[in-house]
């Protein structure tokens, strides 16, 4: 949870594809469920590592995805609000790539290549973000940021 300093860490590339990097991915897909989340990153369970679970279709079982870059990212961008399982009770608008194409590796060390648009692109785009330390907070307007922090920040306890 923010403001834990491991969320502004850069995770390190996965050169294993091992059993503990399988298990990384149950632990991750299993919380992202528990969460009723979109998407959960590694860094966001304290392990510095370059993977994301995440939910292109909730219909579906969620996507890991190791190793992850852009290959393509659209011109056009759009404004939408976001919240983070990191961040509780904090939701903000950021601006994001509307499509983009998404490359890594699966579980096994096999190349992936997924085409996203709508919201599976934005959640790709906030689980990326993760990867490289980077939080809504540092992506919204400065009116936004602001209300995000004072939600964020502890309250006193007033003993009597």
């Amino acid at each position: 949870q923010y403001p834990d300093p491991v969320l502004r860490m850069r995770a390190r590339e996965v050169e294993e594809f091992d059993g503990d990097l399988e298990k990384l991915a149950e632990r991750l897909t299993h919380l992202l469920r528990e969460a009723n989340g979109l998407g959960l990153a590694a860094t966001q369970i304290g392990v510095l590592r370059r993977v994301f679970a995440f939910l292109p279709d909730p219909e579906e079982e969620p996507v890991v995805l190791v190793n992850p870059t852009f290959a393509v990212t659209s011109d056009e961008r759009e404004s939408d609000t976001e919240g983070c399982l990191s961040l509780q009770g904090v939701v903000i608008p950021v601006e994001r790539h509307v499509s983009l194409t998404v490359e890594g590796k699966d579980l096994q060390g096999n190349d992936l290549r997924l085409e996203l648009e709508a919201l599976p692109a934005r959640i790709v785009q906030h689980e990326l973000d993760h990867l490289d330390g980077v939080l809504i907070l540092d992506r919204t307007t400065a009116e936004a940021r602001r209300e995000a922090l004072a939600t964020l920040r502890p309250q006193p306890v007033l003993l009597r």
